[in-house]
């Protein structure tokens, strides 16, 4: 049981987190800052905080449990701001869906701190956004990445994975490195292709026709192009290498399949699709892998 919880953050991530705490009865009391005073208000309001602070140091200042739910890009400057009111007995998490930038944030921010912090990543959340939204159960039979580092305390790994595991979620521990190129390839880059797709489709000047047409297929492929698009600004410019590195390999293979038809080569087409259809097939999703488009990444 955690006496306070100290939210940076009150919108769907960081409100599912209050909320599952809480009906897991793992934490005594919610105080909860967002760079919007409204909007930590309507979190105040509809009982996902129990305290609405003004600033975020005077969120975090007392409590034995933080949560940064802001922007990747935003950490730092976050980090910085609670600096003095994170004790020795603080342990400090983030959402972020990349993570060697937030450890660099963290470790810049938090300075001696720095121990504190447990990188963390839960594979969870939804196509909309918002206090409204958030659920307690966001996060149930979903996976959590940890990427603790080598100054990271094993204790505070340990607190971190009961947390997550206690309000629900299946915990995962990998390094930052190995966690930003495997998402990099599953979600950033689907992402980057969602986005560019539906861009080429509404640029036509067809485009509004074409969609009246569109049926299954197009709204399971497109769904995540309906992400926030300051969140997947900054996830895609943290993580630019690695995607970019796996844009490459997608842009190659777009190549040898349009090789393919330009060659009108029947037997090749079909050994192509076959190979990505069997491999498809193959895929047995885990228990995250149905996550929104919010924070699916």
């Amino acid at each position: 049981m955690f006496e306070q919880l100290g939210l940076i953050g009150c919108g769907l991530m960081g409100g599912s987190f209050a909320l599952a705490l809480k009906r897991a009865k793992l934490v005594k009391r919610v105080v909860g800052y967002s760079k919007s005073p409204s909007t930590t208000e309507r979190a105040r309001q509809l009982g996902v905080i129990d305290v609405a602070a003004p600033s975020a140091l005077l969120a975090v200042s007392g409590a034995d449990l933080v949560l940064l739910a802001v922007p990747v890009a935003a950490s730092e400057a976050m980090f910085k701001a609670i600096r003095h009111g994170i004790s020795n007995e603080t342990l400090v998490m983030d959402v972020g869906s990349t993570k060697g930038d937030v450890i660099e944030a963290a470790r810049n921010g938090l300075q001696k701190q720095f121990a504190n912090f447990v990188p963390a990543h839960p594979i969870a959340g939804k196509e909309v956004s918002g206090i409204e939204h958030a659920e307690a159960s966001l996060f149930t039979g979903r996976q959590v990445v940890l990427t603790p580092v080598k100054t990271t305390l094993r204790s505070n790994v340990q607190r971190a994975s009961q947390v997550w595991s206690g309000i629900g979620a299946n915990v995962v521990t990998m390094t930052h490195e190995a966690h930003d190129a495997a998402f990099a390839a599953v979600s950033h880059l689907p992402h980057l292709l969602a986005f560019a797709y539906i861009n080429a489709l509404t640029a036509q000047t067809d485009g509004d026709r074409f969609l009246d047409l569109a049926g299954p297929g197009f709204r399971d492929f497109s769904r995540i192009a309906a992400s926030d698009p300051v969140m997947w600004r900054d996830v895609l410019l943290a993580n630019r290498d690695q995607v970019l590195q796996q844009s490459r390999a997608v842009r190659q293979a777009l190549d040898d399949l349009e090789a393919l038809m330009t060659a009108g080569d029947l037997q090749g087409l079909e050994q192509s699709i076959a190979s990505a259809s069997k491999a498809r097939a193959r895929w047995k999703p885990n228990s995250s892998s149905d996550a929104s488009a919010q924070q699916d990444s």
